[in-house]
């Protein structure tokens, strides 16, 4: 097939669905035309060593990258957030039109920010199939800083001709299928198709002496979060159920972010003296780290945009093999429930997380290793890179063959069941 793939980002900024999606759809055979903005997560600033203009154009086997200018100011708020995405759109108009004349299918990787530059596209395109890949919907309430909810309906707005429009809507968390059909999409034409890792680093690997240093103090149980300390994992959960087992387990905490001084304060507020921090580590360390600990845990607050997110942290803890203590609603404990791969409690509890702790220690290594097998088998049937080429692939055969608008017969998600 002739793929067109429409992405607000793409590496090398932190885009590793769309681009590893794009590299193996590639290495399929396909023929594969990216369009794309310049780098500039998340700080908002152009990448050093690059410079934004009309004709940059890079291609590989099968693999043609367009990037096209966008207002990038490093305005965090929703004026300069807009601002970028309206800019984005118009780029894309001016030069998609002809980038995707003859494609046979478009893909789109549809998070809030390319709802314009979707919806202008596909009223260009016109009778083209569409395949949208959406990892989450624009909450009902608009961002911080507006103050009439107007550009909040607009995006929602775009969002949902997008939706109406596709011949199908992948999303990356079961519960994200309800979110989509409330807000515009047909029943029939939704798929779940949940994200993978870096398989070529998150993958299982042994623990070297370096790790255990610097993951282990004695033989006690050590629970990691490895990852971002920020408002959406509410990390002192977690460093006051550690605390009530200050003699059973350790907790390690891998990373940093803009909640790490308060977690920090809580810990030492605390007497936590089971509580470690480790600074922020590459990705090519991570798998030794997770070896070195006995379970990796994933959390997330009890908001109701996150019940129906699943954090990659997950997945790669599952692709590594590692056993799971999940403080999470939703989809992310259902997802580790089901493969039983681990524990969980509802989020924001502690009482209830430190209990998890406690289970956790007392669970015998044997047990724990069968844990992360469970796991790791999961990962690889159901949320593993070839496994999810393989349903965008499909999705994008059937629109061809359907046409556009045109939903073929759903079959069951089967995998997520």
């Amino acid at each position: 097939m002739r793929i067109g793939i429409l992405t607000y980002h793409f590496p090398p900024e932190p885009a590793f669905i769309p681009g590893s999606l794009a590299e193996e759809l590639a290495a399929r055979g396909h023929e594969v035309r990216v369009l794309t903005g310049f780098p500039d997560y998340p700080g908002g600033h152009v990448y050093p060593g690059w410079r934004q203009r009309w004709h940059h154009e890079t291609r590989s086997r099968g693999l043609t990258v367009r990037r096209v200018p966008r207002y990038s100011t490093g305005d965090a708020g929703v004026r300069g957030r807009v601002a970028s995405w309206l800019s984005f759109a118009g780029s894309a108009a001016l030069v998609g039109r002809r980038l995707f004349a003859d494609i046979d299918v478009l893909y789109v990787h549809q998070p809030p920010a390319a709802a314009f530059a979707s919806a202008t596209l596909l009223r260009l395109l016109g009778r083209k199939p569409v395949v949208l890949h959406v990892p989450d919907v624009w909450a009902e309430a608009g961002p911080d800083g507006t103050d009439d909810g107007r550009w909040a309906a607009r995006v929602r707005a775009a969002m949902t001709r997008t939706y109406r429009a596709a011949s199908a809507v992948a999303v990356t968390a079961p519960s994200l299928r309800d979110a989509v059909v409330a807000v515009g999409a047909d029943a029939d034409r939704v798929r779940v198709v949940l994200n993978w890792t870096d398989e070529r680093i998150f993958r299982p690997a042994a623990a070297s002496p370096a790790a255990r240093r610097l993951v282990r103090r004695d033989e006690r149980c050590v629970v990691m979060h490895a990852g971002t300390i920020g408002a959406r994992q509410g990390l002192e959960t977690a460093i006051r159920a550690a605390a009530a087992l200050d003699k059973t387990m350790d907790l390690v905490l891998v990373g940093s972010g803009a909640d790490e001084r308060r977690v920090r304060g809580l810990a030492a507020e605390l007497r936590a003296d089971n509580v470690r921090f480790v600074e922020r580590r590459s990705p090519l360390d991570m798998p030794e780290l997770f070896a070195a600990a006995d379970y990796q845990l994933v959390m997330l607050r009890d908001l109701p945009a996150l019940r129906s997110s699943v954090p990659g942290k997950l997945q790669a803890a599952l692709s590594c093999g590692a056993p799971v203590v999940a403080s999470a609603g939703g989809d992310t404990a259902a997802l580790v429930e089901r493969a039983r791969a681990g524990l969980s409690c509802p989020p924001e509890d502690w009482a209830s997380l430190a209990d998890r702790f406690w289970l956790a220690a007392h669970i015998p290594p044997p047990a724990r290793v069968e844990m992360g097998r469970r796991g790791r088998e999961a990962y690889l049937r159901d949320m593993s890179l070839p496994a999810g080429v393989d349903r965008i692939e499909q999705l994008l055969r059937e629109a061809v063959s359907t046409g556009p608008g045109r939903a073929a017969r759903r079959e069951p998600d089967s995998h997520i069941a």
